[in-house]
């Protein structure tokens, strides 16, 4: 019955997404020449600084009459797009030369405002029939000055569209500002200023459904991607090295093992055991707080199904470049329709832990990995809301996710979680547990908890690392991540890696006569994602020109949930994978 679900609950995932991704208002509009297409600022901010970002008129920008907000989806939002209508006019294959959009008196106040901007290398968003356009508000003059007070900063005032169209439809959209038509800020005074625009169509032989690609190819160009491939393999042949030749050793020692074992029990069975078998009678006594274990796995369960269904999504060409907030509306949706998972997973192994209190374990599972998002949630929205940012969620948007936690994720964590306790599945240990545990004996400083977490953690690490500066320069920056097939790659790696470094050292554990190993392998398993966290401070300090305090609390805020995230998914794989291992080794003897 449970295997019948499995492919059931993957369709039902898939096709609930697949109908929440596409977007209602997706442009493939057929426009008549002088007809309106639609054209949106969307939002201003500092060109290091992803995250801080404003609505377009936040600044003294003038507009040509009342302004409209447009309808967001809830992944937009997510995102921080707030688009409004825009003071240009661009009517389908109507040209203009040099128009006045908008005229504006700006104030002493306002004048200092734009000089902070441009200061700051302030960008502008727009969007144009969907198709996104950027551009610097204004330009630093810095030629021969070295004193900051002798900086000259110019308002760009002329925008230059020039439209590519394929019969009926827009296919492409540049947008320049002409560099000597600026207005002087660099004084505290009052300033007209006339904001321009000139519009030019080309026709194109680019056919609409060819039209996003433009923005995909500086992720692969051919050299760029030459070298992209080139990289992983490298990494990738060398950890697959290392962990081929680990993976010889161990099964050699573990067949000299079973055969010593096999001859041990032939020749004197009141021979005293020594090694991994010694420890038999307590390499399955339950672990302490089981509970939490237990909730950790089914986390770690449900965030390894999200991050298939993401990949699979990813693969299939759901998120295009520039799907206003597909990614965010594809987590929160699948996240709330895994929740089943964790609470079976969670439930259905605490039971088998023989643990009593399963309604305190499904709300530690609900709690483990929600919970902390929650109180970064807090502290981030409470910054963005000082900020005035658009990072900060409106009121009606926090109450549907709050909706969606509650009338979605609660009930089907509950289901689960009811399921995983009605399953009546036992648990499966080859060897008797004895009564009294045997005493561990001393072992040398690099066997403990956290020299082995620091070893389990740096092979799987170094599997990754190279494809983490760019999912960061994406992420955290303004390129364009698009190589899902390489990602996808990369990802099953890691899982692999994770998987058997876990278990060597779950091995080697067993052998120094050490049967605490549950904790053990889910800590080293999980112990990847402290390096991630790692490569976040490298990256912000080294790799990135970020700075203020609201980018720099929101890079280490969500890095660190993203970085926990990954350590109960890892860990969770490399638990799995010992546990699987060490029933694997136990069945394989006399236990009496």
């Amino acid at each position: 019955m449970e295997k019948k679900l499995v492919p059931c609950l993957v369709v039902s995932i898939l096709i609930i997404c697949s109908v929440t991704l596409v977007r209602s208002d997706a442009s493939d509009n057929r426009y008549k020449v002088g007809e309106d297409v639609p054209l949106y600022v969307n939002k201003v901010g500092p060109f290091h600084n992803p995250s801080e970002t404003y609505r377009y008129f936040d600044l003294p920008f003038c507009s040509s009459g009342p302004t409209k907000d447009k309808k967001e989806a809830l992944g937009e939002l997510l995102n921080g797009d707030r688009l409004v209508t825009a003071p240009y006019k661009l009517e389908f294959l109507n040209d203009k030369d040099s128009e006045i959009a908008c005229k504006n008196k700006l104030t002493k106040e306002q004048v200092a405002q734009f000089r902070e901007a441009i200061s700051k290398d302030f960008y502008f968003q727009m969007y144009y029939d969907d198709l996104p356009i950027w551009g610097f508000i204004g330009k630093v003059e810095k030629e021969g000055k070295n004193d900051p007070s002798e900086y000259k900063y110019y308002l760009l005032k002329h925008l230059h569209f020039t439209i590519f169209y394929n019969k009926d439809r827009v296919i492409e959209i540049t947008a320049l500002s002409d560099p000597k038509n600026v207005v002087d800020l660099t004084e505290n005074k009052e300033v007209n200023v006339e904001f321009m625009y000139s519009v030019k169509w080309k026709e194109t032989e680019i056919p609409y459904e060819k039209r996003m690609e433009k923005y995909s190819q500086s992720s692969s160009l051919p050299h760029h991607l030459e070298i992209h491939w080139f990289s992983i393999i490298n990494s990738c042949v060398t950890v697959l090295l290392l962990t081929g030749f680990l993976a010889t050793i161990l099964m050699r020692v573990l067949k000299n093992d079973f055969v010593k074992y096999a001859h041990d029990e032939e020749s004197a069975e009141d021979q005293e055991e020594t090694g991994w078998k010694y420890i038999h009678g307590d390499v399955f006594r339950y672990p302490k707080y089981k509970s939490v274990l237990a909730a950790a796995v089914g986390s770690g369960t449900q965030l390894f199904t999200l991050t298939f269904f993401i990949f699979l999504l990813a693969l299939v060409g759901v998120f295009y470049p520039y799907n206003r907030g597909a990614l965010f509306t594809a987590l929160v949706v699948i996240y709330a329709l895994t929740a089943g998972i964790a609470g079976y997973t969670a439930a259905s192994f605490f039971c088998q832990l023989e643990g009593t209190n399963w309604v305190r374990n499904l709300l530690l599972t609900g709690g483990l990995f929600c919970g902390p998002l929650l109180l970064t949630f807090s502290f981030l929205n409470t910054v963005a809301i000082t900020y005035s940012a658009t990072a900060a969620l409106p009121f009606g948007t926090i109450v549907v996710i709050f909706l969606i936690w509650a009338l979605v994720t609660t009930p089907l964590l509950v289901l689960g979680g009811i399921a995983g306790k009605n399953s009546k599945a036992e648990f499966q240990a080859p060897c008797r547990t004895t009564k009294y545990p045997r005493e561990i004996p001393l072992l040398p400083w690099y066997r403990k908890t956290l020299p082995q977490m620091a070893m389990a953690g740096f092979l799987p690490f170094s599997a990754i690392y190279i494809e983490l500066y760019y999912i960061f320069a994406s992420v955290w920056g303004h390129r364009i991540y698009t190589i899902y097939s390489i990602l996808f790659i990369v990802f099953i790696i890691l899982l692999i890696v994770t998987a058997f470094i876990t278990v060597a050292l779950t091995y080697f554990q067993l052998a120094a006569e050490d049967h605490e190993w549950w904790w053990r392998s889910f800590l080293c398993g999980g112990s990847t994602g402290l390096f991630i966290y790692g490569y976040c401070l490298y990256y912000y300090f080294a790799r990135s020109d970020m700075s203020g305090f609201m980018q720099t609390s929101f890079f280490f805020g969500y890095m660190a949930c993203v970085c926990y995230g990954f350590f109960l998914m890892l860990g969770s794989i490399g638990f799995r994978a010992s546990l699987f291992f060490v029933r694997h080794i136990y069945h394989s003897i006399k236990c009496e």
